[in-house]
């Protein structure tokens, strides 16, 4: 078979087969996906964070009634599932699988907790993007579902431009009269996630790429276009463009109030947005530097522990979710762009192409372990220098603390 393990019958599953600890804890909450005859034939445990949480479940009630395998969707933090799982998997008190996007699977490799999957023929379904974001080493890790990354979203009520610039994007949200010209969440801890598309129209990348588009440990946000990156960041401080106040909630409402004419973010908060019956639009995110804004791509992927007991049920899952029903059903639930071509070239949606065009000139994110090292000095340093910090000084210092840490 494609993974050289047969599918076994009722009876042979049963048999063969214990289930795993539930891994649940009394800060998460979980749901089984039962059979309404209650003939289980075994369970899976599968991790989730808040928003792919309810989405999970729905497709696991599907898997469930075709194969009587039960499901339990565990919600976990988004922000701190990943070392949760690193930590309690080799206690045996981890998932079967988990969901979450692939910039982790470097630190899940090297802590030995996620085990390869052979996608066999399935490979060929999945876009080449979706196709490297789990792969790692030269080996595959997980099944995909999703491509994403962020994109300029206008409100077309409050205006009609497709600004080319920044400052053309300003003028014409200041022109439209709203409270904000524009929004993109920052918080106090940073986002360098939502602001790398800017980052990069001055040219300055995170890490070296090789010619096949892998990431080296060669850190270049140092690099050129580093100073001139830094020193927007103060004068947009300065300007109150960018502001570490404005939260994801608090950018989610002041776009789905009417109060932004722009936003930059995902697929995710477009499907709020038609929810609360905006009329909107996504567009290439606006350069800042005067080079093409490359947003970070990411890859949401299904990845199996290496303590699993349950391979046999791990195995029939992952085959589900190769399916073209499967797949169909997590893009419908999420709203988000398919990993599988398939479904991605039936989408009908002109907002969900554009973002599928937008990941497609963007930058994969790294998904080195290298890059654990990054995002917390990343973050804090750009919050400080929009307030008011000395730019130049100040991503230096960044910079050779990453290279310590990275080091260490």
């Amino acid at each position: 078979m494609r993974r050289g393990i047969a599918m076994f019958g009722v009876l042979a599953v049963t048999a063969t087969l214990a289930a795993c600890s539930n891994g649940s804890s009394s800060s998460s909450s979980s749901q089984s996906a039962s059979t309404s005859s209650g003939s289980s034939v075994g369970s899976l445990t599968v991790w989730a964070d808040d928003t792919r949480y309810s989405q999970i479940q729905e497709l696991a009630k599907d898997f469930t009634a075709a194969t009587k395998v039960d499901v339990q969707v565990v919600q976990k933090s988004q922000t701190d599932m990943g070392q949760e799982f690193i930590s309690q998997v080799p206690t045996g008190n981890g998932p079967d699988i988990i969901v979450t996007a692939h910039d982790g699977l470097g630190q899940m490799v090297k802590n030995g907790v996620v085990s390869p999957v052979d996608l066999g023929d399935a490979k060929s379904k999945f876009s080449e993007a979706a196709i490297q974001g789990v792969t790692y080493d030269g080996k595959t890790y997980g099944v995909p579902y999703a491509v994403e990354s962020v994109a300029l979203v206008r409100n077309n009520k409050l205006t009609t431009d497709t600004p080319k610039t920044f400052d053309e994007m300003i003028a014409s949200g200041k022109k439209a009269g709203s409270e904000y010209p524009f929004v993109v969440q920052m918080s106090t801890d940073g986002d360098p996630y939502h602001l790398y598309a800017f980052e990069t129209s001055f040219g300055n990348e995170v890490f070296k790429q090789s010619a096949d588009g892998s990431y080296t440990s060669e850190l270049t946000l140092g690099g050129t276009g580093a100073t001139e990156f830094a020193q927007w960041l103060k004068e947009q401080g300065e300007a109150k463009t960018l502001n570490p106040n404005i939260t994801a909630d608090i950018a989610k409402d002041a776009f789905l109030k009417g109060n932004a004419a722009y936003m930059v973010t995902g697929p995710w908060n477009v499907t709020a947005a038609k929810a609360a019956g905006l009329d909107v639009s996504v567009l290439p995110i606006p350069s800042a530097g005067g080079k093409e804004a490359k947003p970070f791509v990411g890859v949401q992927a299904f990845y199996q522990s290496s303590k699993t007991q349950n391979q046999v049920l791990v195995n029939k899952f992952f085959q589900y979710l190769e399916t073209k029903e499967a797949q169909s059903k997590l893009q419908q639930l999420g709203g988000r762009v398919p990993a599988m071509t398939e479904v991605a070239d039936s989408l009908t949606d002109e907002n969900l192409k554009q973002f599928a065009s937008i990941a497609g000139s963007g930058l994969p994110m790294p998904a080195i372990p290298e890059m654990s090292a990054v995002w917390v000095y990343w973050g804090k340093t750009e919050v400080a220098i929009v307030n008011g910090a000395d730019p130049a000084s100040s991503w230096e210092t960044m910079v050779n603390n990453i290279k310590t840490t990275m080091n260490k």
